[in-house]
């Protein structure tokens, strides 16, 4: 079966004062965040790549993406249909880090998500020391 060339999904992007945009994807259990506006899509976009990416290369049934008027919001989210082109993310993942999804408490996340922790590196680091690859 032919993979799709784009990909759509409703993006919550959540608003709270002086704190970056938190963006969540309903349909794919996902997150990321943005300093603004523009860089909140840009980081949902990427997310939405490397997410359906995972799913792919992983052979992971795609979900269907809720319609944009039916995701539920509260007062300071908005409804944000995010796209991506698939064939510039296959190919730049032919050399590539993959996409892993781990399970955080609710809390542990808010508190890095509020500190900028940069989710990748730690996992990075904490792996590399755990391995002992220094």
């Amino acid at each position: 079966m032919k993979k799709p060339e784009r990909y759509f999904y409703p993006a919550v992007f959540t608003y709270e004062p002086e704190q970056e945009i938190a963006i969540t994807f309903p349909d794919l259990d996902c997150a990321t965040s943005g300093i603004n506006d523009d860089d909140a899509l840009l980081s949902a976009r990427e997310l939405l790549g490397c997410v359906m990416f995972g799913l792919e290369e992983d052979g992971e049934e795609i979900p269907s993406p809720t319609a944009l008027a039916d995701v539920e919001l509260e007062n300071n989210e908005r409804a944000v249909l995010v796209d991506v082109y698939m064939p510039s993310i296959r190919q730049a993942n032919v050399n590539r880090s993959i996409n892993r999804t781990v399970t955080l408490p609710a809390w542990l996340n808010a508190a890095a998500l509020e500190r900028n922790v940069n989710f990748s590196q730690v996992l990075q680091d904490a792996l590399k020391a755990q391995l002992h690859l220094g």
